[in-house]
């Protein structure tokens, strides 16, 4: 995927030039009497969708109304060109609609695009500031500061060498590595992302559907919250005021603290391509840090839009880890406000380093 995210710096709007034909419409109608003329299949946020029927039997079209994911954007006498600015939208798939009115008879006909961010992401450089140890049995999925202590979450992951760790939250002096307090959970569990929130401490889990929250001086649960919706919990960050959970995919939803109910949602997505498999998440000056799944990087994400703005390659730091079999991918971001610096790590590293971004 790597590869993917990065081809939104080195790639040209090449796709843009591509038009859709009515072969690659969705047809709700047996035989559709137009298609939509020299649509093309891919847009950036902010670009001018341009919509006209291709009227190839020349009918006398009374009226044209124009939907966009169901939601109606406009409507037009005759057979105009009409307009429309992909401002609002979520990237990724939109399904464009026309209802054509053409002698007291309606027909409609539908085609998919796709809607990617306006820029191509930036490639940022970064320095070691120091190397800490790190507990190579910790399966790392959340990492966040408090105080002048980590929290780390941690998952019960098999490895290749058969060896289960424990699923935990703990309180680590983040440069000895060595836990201050720790609590771990059920083997039923597999604990995920974590985040600290009006001085409690959220807790995802994998597949059981729930969150925990706990008292952030004991470590002990105050009370469980079911998700919104069925889904796998991953990463989770707070901006002070809401949660932002991922799910492995390229959503990042938006959530109430207090019940964990949905407020609305993101799609990240560079200039060409949507970016899944989110993981870890830290919240840092407005914008939203993100490691992503089986890749050594860092995203940095615009939480209003989902666009990728800029990504880390820190592929280089695995080669200073200690190898052995159950060494894992990159995952946990930490950023300390007094230092402005980053703590990154991996799963089953034993290191952690403290890093500044060259922007």
């Amino acid at each position: 995927m790597f590869l993917a995210i990065l081809s939104g710096c080195t790639e040209n709007k090449r796709n843009n030039t591509n038009t859709t034909s009515s072969s690659q419409s969705v047809q709700h109608e047996e035989n559709p009497t137009f298609t939509f003329d020299s649509i093309k299949q891919s847009y950036t946020l902010g670009e001018y969708l341009v919509l006209k029927i291709n009227n190839e039997k020349t009918l006398k079209l009374d009226s044209i109304v124009y939907y966009i994911n169901d939601k109606k954007i406009g409507q037009v006498n005759g057979n105009p060109p009409f307009e429309y600015a992909l401002e609002h939208e979520k990237f990724g798939k939109q399904i464009i609609k026309a209802v054509v009115f053409s002698n007291g008879k309606q027909e409609e006909n539908t085609v998919s695009i796709d809607l990617f961010a306006s820029t191509p992401p930036r490639l940022l450089q970064y320095s070691i500031v120091n190397i800490y140890p790190h507990d190579i049995k910790a399966f790392t999925q959340g990492l966040e500061f408090y105080g002048g202590n980590l929290i780390e979450s941690t998952g019960n992951g098999i490895g290749p060498s058969g060896n289960k760790g424990k699923s935990s939250v703990r309180l680590t002096n983040p440069k000895t590595g060595e836990p201050i307090k720790k609590i771990e959970l059920d083997d039923s569990i597999f604990g995920e992302g974590a985040t600290v929130f009006n001085g409690q401490l959220y807790q995802l889990t994998y597949k059981n559907n729930i969150a925990y929250v706990y008292d952030i001086n004991t470590l002990s649960i105050i009370k469980t919250l079911p998700y919104f919706q069925p889904m796998e919990g991953w990463g989770l960050t707070s901006d002070g005021k809401n949660l932002y959970m991922s799910d492995g995919s390229d959503y990042i939803y938006t959530l109430n603290p207090h019940d964990f109910s949905k407020l609305d949602y993101i799609r990240a997505a560079t200039n060409t391509a949507m970016v899944d498999q989110i993981n870890e998440m830290e919240w840092v000056k407005g914008k939203i840090y993100a490691n992503f799944f089986m890749e050594d990087v860092i995203g940095r994400i615009d939480p209003k839009t989902g666009a990728v703005e800029a990504l880390v390659d820190l592929s280089k730091l695995r080669e200073k880890v200690t190898h052995h079999v159950d060494l894992d991918v990159l995952n946990g971001i930490a950023y300390n406000r007094k230092s402005n610096t980053f703590f990154v790590t991996g799963k089953n590293w034993d290191k952690m380093f403290e890093i500044k971004l060259i922007e």
